[in-house]
């Protein structure tokens, strides 16, 4: 079965609060899912939505088309730039522990990226959007992001 996962993060400044939204589909299955930070990047958010919308399958070696408005993300994979930073142990690069969490996840499944242009009336990447900053604005509910420095 096939698996199309929309992403996308957002910040409320860049440190500040942020939140990411997912939106994950197959066949007539749909599901959600966000989660709000006190204090992270934006990046984070973009990455840690493709890591949370890929940790939710529940059976490996999945097909799966992930669209992401973040360049960021998808430059890193489809230029193949994060190979070399794990070969350097991510020496000055950031968000290494998401970057390790992500491979993790991405080698048990057979992963596709597209780049897709933010805010472009694209249905679910708007709903991801929507997702990420009510997230990012739910004080009460905002989680400290462990690996932010």
């Amino acid at each position: 079965m096939d698996i199309t996962i929309y992403t996308d993060g957002a910040s409320r400044g860049n440190p500040g609060p942020g939140g990411y939204g997912v939106v994950l589909l197959s066949g007539i299955y749909r599901k959600e899912l966000s989660e709000g930070f006190k204090m992270t990047t934006n990046n984070r958010m973009e990455l840690l939505a493709v890591i949370k919308g890929l940790e939710a399958l529940k059976k490996d070696g999945m097909n799966v088309t992930i669209y992401s408005d973040s360049q960021y993300v998808v430059n890193s994979i489809e230029k193949g730039w994060l190979y070399g930073w794990l070969k350097t142990n991510f020496k000055g690069k950031k968000n290494p522990d998401l970057w390790l969490r992500f491979f993790d996840v991405y080698k048990r499944h057979n992963v596709k990226f597209i780049w897709i242009k933010g805010h472009n009336e694209t249905k679910e990447n708007e709903r991801c959007d929507r997702l990420a900053v009510a997230a990012a604005l739910d004080k009460a509910n905002l989680k400290d992001d462990e690996g932010f420095s």
